[in-house]
């Protein structure tokens, strides 16, 4: 009798729609993806509503894929692993998992055990009181290297604020919780993962934004995936997403009103040397300013027209755009050895 009652439990749990619905990346995390997933499931352990997990394995050379699978299966636990066919980085492995997620609530972490879990249920209560799409979290007290980490993630946090107008301390945290509507609207691309609240920002008011202080751990396995070089990184990508959230949908406006601009200074330069050749009576032709008079010019005309160009590439890439920046070679739940 209590094996009956107990499977008709299980019915009912399993069709319950998936209320929120973990994202974890994973890259030759072998030594903490099985901790990783302990550590998780006592987190929600308490949580009321439905939830699963999803672990993304980014292409890993070691026995990441192999530690993770023995998990599935296992009570208590709702677990899918997309395995990719190589690694394609974070970005597009968070948008692998954006993807396969059917929660109407998506989190995402870490898979390094610097992220807490147990935020997670907090996180959630927290963003539906404020009635938010994003909240984000904050390691107001992060375990990381002071030179190589804190310093340039300060400078960044307050570069990435200034520019795209959304506030928060701390960009670079990978605990997230979004509503699934929300964030399916965004295509993360390249090493995009980082700024992802200024392109939530372009869905969303900034006022739908939040954040939160979160738990943080010194990196426990392994050996980090960053260094000081991704400072130089974390800048080219600033200048691309203030292009991005200015001129996404209008990338004539920014190359033409440069084009404009030194078409405007070529003109007064050329009237300058008119007036001067035939009011005044001097020689131009070996004149310096006349040679940059003619380049300004010919600038001025290559903007416009890469405006022009720029202008149609956008209306294709918006109607055409659909294809994945990741190839998934196999997914495991548990139904391949049924």
């Amino acid at each position: 009798m209590q094996t009956t009652v107990d499977s008709r439990q299980g019915l009912v749990e399993a069709t319950r729609p998936v209320e929120l619905s973990l994202v974890v990346p994973v890259f030759n995390e072998e030594e903490s993806v099985g901790p990783l997933v302990d550590r998780i499931c006592l987190a929600m352990a308490n949580y009321a509503d439905r939830w699963e997990l999803i672990l993304i394995d980014d292409g890993s050379t070691d026995a990441t894929l192999a530690n993770a699978r023995k998990h599935i299966g296992r009570e208590g636990l709702t677990l899918r692993i997309v395995e990719l066919q190589r690694n394609f980085g974070q970005t597009a492995a968070m948008q692998a998992g954006i993807d396969a997620a059917t929660g109407r609530l998506i989190a995402t972490m870490d898979g390094d055990l610097q992220n807490d879990p147990k935020d997670i249920p907090s996180m959630v209560a927290e963003l539906e009181r404020r009635q938010l799409d994003l909240l984000v979290g904050w390691r107001k007290n992060r375990q990381d290297g002071l030179l190589l980490r804190k310093i340039p993630s300060w400078c960044a946090n307050y570069l990435i604020g200034r520019i795209t107008g959304v506030k928060l301390h701390d960009y670079g945290c990978s605990l997230k919780i979004y509503r699934a509507s929300v964030i399916k609207q965004v295509k993360l691309m390249g090493e995009m993962h980082r700024f992802i609240p200024a392109w939530v920002a372009g869905v969303v008011p900034s006022s739908r934004i939040g954040e939160m202080v979160v738990t943080h751990h010194a990196r426990q396995h392994g050996q980090s995936k960053y260094g000081i070089s991704r400072t130089f990184r974390v800048i080219l990508d600033l200048l691309s997403v203030m292009f991005f959230m200015r001129y996404k949908a209008r990338p004539g406006h920014f190359f033409g009103s440069l084009g404009l601009g030194l078409g405007a200074i070529s003109v007064v330069v050329m009237l300058y040397l008119l007036f001067d050749k035939f009011v005044m009576g001097d020689d131009i032709g070996t004149r310096p300013l006349l040679m940059v008079g003619i380049v300004f010019m010919l600038s001025s005309v290559q903007l416009i027209t890469t405006g022009i160009l720029a202008e149609m590439i956008a209306r294709t890439y918006y109607r055409d755009d659909t294809s994945p920046n990741y190839i998934v070679r196999q997914i495991f739940d548990g139904s391949e050895n049924a």
